[in-house]
C-alpha cells in the first residue's frame, strides 16, 4: 500500500486490524494476521498525493457495525463520501484518506 508515512499508516492498520508488525523498516513496512501467516500488507513510502477512489479497499464486517465505526473513529479514521448515498454500510477512510467499508452484521446486508 502506498503511503505517505508508511509506519504511521502500517501501525494504524495493524491497530484497526488487530494484526502484527513484522517488518518496522520505513521503507517497507509490514503487517499480517500473525507472525507466520500470509498474507501481509506491506506500506512502501510515495511522494505523491492520493488521487480518486482506491481501486481496492478492505471491508469490515463486525457483530456491531456502530461500535466498530465508534472504534475505527476513536482510532482517527474518519467518515468518507464517495457518491454511495443512503446505504447499509458505512464508508470510512485511513488518516490518509484511503476508503474502506464497515459492514452490517453478518446477518445483514
Amino acid at each position: 500500500m502506498d503511503a505517505a508515512d508508511p509506519v504511521a499508516l502500517g501501525r494504524w492498520w495493524a491497530e484497526a486490524l488487530g494484526w502484527v508488525v513484522v517488518n518496522d523498516d520505513p521503507d517497507e513496512f509490514e503487517i499480517r494476521p500473525e507472525p507466520d501467516r500470509l498474507p501481509g500488507i506491506i506500506f512502501e513510502p510515495v511522494t505523491d498525493r492520493k488521487s480518486g477512489k482506491n481501486r481496492l479497499h478492505l471491508d469490515f464486517r463486525p457483530e456491531d457495525q456502530q461500535a466498530e465505526v465508534e472504534r475505527l473513529l476513536a482510532l482517527g479514521a474518519r467518515h468518507a463520501d464517495i457518491g454511495q448515498g443512503e446505504q447499509s454500510w458505512v464508508v470510512m477512510a485511513d488518516p490518509e484518506g484511503n476508503e474502506f467499508c464497515v459492514l452490517s452484521g453478518r446477518g445483514g446486508g
